[in-house]
């Protein structure tokens, strides 16, 4: 692949005390990942030195770049963040990591905004010590809506074939039920019908939409936003010629795997998506926002504070992430040449 063309991809570098360091020096340690992209790491040497220095990774190795203008091709860049590393303890969540975190995820987003990368790859940050001016939000998801201008954005989790959204993200569960509408159900599914269409080429796709309450509502026993709500949407939908399904009680859904017949799943609220995702594909699990102008995809995993700095954090998440990412940012990127 000629260099000229080779997808540029920003790293956040996460929370400097959790396993953020780690699993993406493990991940850049396989030179391979160089056929594929340009990796631009948004931290410091003085952190992924420790860090290299204590996995013995004497394949990981990285290029200094002023700036995201200036990268070397076919080599790891590094993007100085701050002029002073924070101090490295890891598994302890401290204000300094927290602004660290920020400062590398501004960084990156600025450098993605001004058209310098291509897609963008988050390490994992506490979204509790990244609180501050510049960033008031639950997490990645709504700041990066934010911050490129989506009037909406869709947390959604990959695994290969295995797509689960959403409608609700990091939200107390006490205000789902009052969220829930007709219109954001609408707008959720037509986010991700465009996305499994343009960004996983799936023309026709099919998708399967959870109920909100035990047996999806027990025919108004257990609940009654499955018919007044979920179920009035899903006709609308199918009235346009969509094939949307539900709304199924989560529980059997994923315990028949009825999962593997339909192209992705919406679920009504965060936990009731992410526990079986996770319990299916922990490992190998990607968080993707659909719904944005740029590409950005995460682990779909935490800081891990507990195993920080012990050597042992998988990195096949944050691995997939940054292959989904490329994936997505050639198939954009030859949708766009195609319609020129």
């Amino acid at each position: 692949m000629d260099n000229k063309y080779k997808i540029k991809l920003g790293i956040s570098i996460g929370d400097t005390n959790g396993i953020g360091p780690e699993v993406i020096v493990k991940t850049l340690s396989d030179n391979r990942i160089l056929n594929y992209c340009t990796p631009v790491i948004y931290g410091s040497a003085g952190i992924l030195n420790k860090v290299r220095k204590a996995l013995h990774a004497e394949h990981f190795n990285y290029q200094q770049a002023d700036s995201a203008q200036a990268l070397a091709p076919r080599k790891v860049n590094l993007v100085s963040c701050w002029e002073q590393d924070p101090e490295y303890q890891p598994g302890i969540p401290t204000p300094e990591s927290g602004k660290a975190s920020l400062d590398s995820l501004l960084a990156a987003s600025r450098d993605l905004k001004a058209g310098f990368l291509d897609g963008l790859v988050t390490a994992p940050i506490n979204k509790d010590n990244i609180q501050g001016e510049e960033f008031k939000f639950p997490g990645h998801t709504e700041f990066l809506t934010s911050y490129f201008d989506a009037p909406e954005s869709l947390m959604l989790l990959v695994s290969g074939d295995l797509r689960v959204a959403t409608v609700t993200g990091h939200l107390p569960l006490k205000d789902v039920p009052g969220k829930l509408t007709e219109q954001l159900l609408i707008r959720k599914l037509t986010i991700l019908q465009q996305s499994l269409r343009n960004d996983f080429g799936i023309l026709k796709p099919r998708i399967a939409v959870l109920g909100l309450n035990p047996h999806a509502g027990e025919q108004g026993l257990l609940g009654t936003e499955e018919a007044e709500i979920i179920r009035p949407t899903i006709m609308q939908m199918k009235e346009r010629g969509h094939l949307v399904f539900g709304p199924y009680p989560a529980d059997g859904f994923f315990g028949m795997q009825q999962y593997r017949h339909v192209d992705a799943v919406l679920a009504m609220y965060h936990d009731q998506g992410l526990i079986p995702f996770k319990t299916l594909a922990f490992e190998s699990g990607v968080n993707y926002t659909a719904g944005l102008s740029i590409v950005r995809t995460s682990p779909d995993h935490g800081t891990a504070y507990d195993i920080a700095a012990q050597h042992v954090a998988n990195e096949t998440s944050f691995r997939e992430a940054l292959f989904l990412a490329c994936d997505i940012v050639r198939k954009r990127q030859l949708e766009t040449k195609h319609a020129v």
